[in-house]
């Protein structure tokens, strides 16, 4: 038999978990079977079982990529999140690309998405593989930012008296809380609440 490539176990793969986030965004974890998830993908439960242990392998999967997709828009991977290069540059273009994500939740089927994202923060809770990554996507990002706003105290921008652990922490519950309120408020003013964090952003450099 001729071998399969890389890039067609990588598309198959991408089509399952697809596939079961639609079926956890529809029904829940707990009440969404491999069988569900393998009549919405087309593939057969026993093919699915050689990608994915069991729906917790699915659910964490969908966690990193979700987590490597905000790290992308949030510029961690490239200067911004690299304080070697020029940290002055650093955090406008960390903020700038913080402020791109909070808009990103107002866009097509972002509802849905944020609500399997609550989900995934509930089973959080019972899941330690789960608990592990969510605290990844959070720890990441904030320790960035922790670094960029002690970068700016040093430089003289920013406050010395703002504890720079606990600023980072009131950004991720912004997100988190724009998230949840874009989960079950369909009628949620994505501009206004980000054109407030934006005003809040510009008045700590002041």
């Amino acid at each position: 038999m001729p071998k399969v490539s890389e890039e067609h176990l990588r598309a198959r793969r991408a089509q399952i978990l697809d596939a079961a986030a639609r079926c956890f965004a529809r029904a829940g974890f707990h009440r969404t079977t491999i069988q569900d998830i393998a009549a919405e993908s087309g593939f057969s439960a026993g093919l699915i079982y050689r990608y994915f242990a069991d729906k917790d392998d699915m659910v964490v999967a969908i966690a990193e990529g979700w987590h490597d997709q905000q790290a992308r828009r949030l510029h961690l991977d490239g200067p911004a999140g690299n304080l070697a290069g020029n940290p002055a540059d650093a955090f406008p273009n960390v903020a700038g690309g913080y402020l791109e994500l909070l808009r990103s939740l107002a866009g097509s089927g972002e509802r849905q998405r944020v609500q399997l994202g609550v989900q995934i923060w509930a089973e959080a809770l019972r899941e330690p593989r789960v608990h592990a990554v969510a605290r990844e996507g959070v720890d990441r990002p904030r320790a960035v930012v922790t670094d960029l706003v002690r970068a700016a105290q040093e430089r003289g921008e920013l406050d010395a008296a703002w504890p720079a652990d606990g600023l980072a922490r009131v950004f991720v519950a912004i997100y988190q809380g724009l998230a949840l309120q874009t989960a079950w408020d369909p009628e949620l003013d994505n501009a206004g609440y980000v054109a407030a964090v934006e005003r809040l952003i510009g008045a700590l450099a002041r």
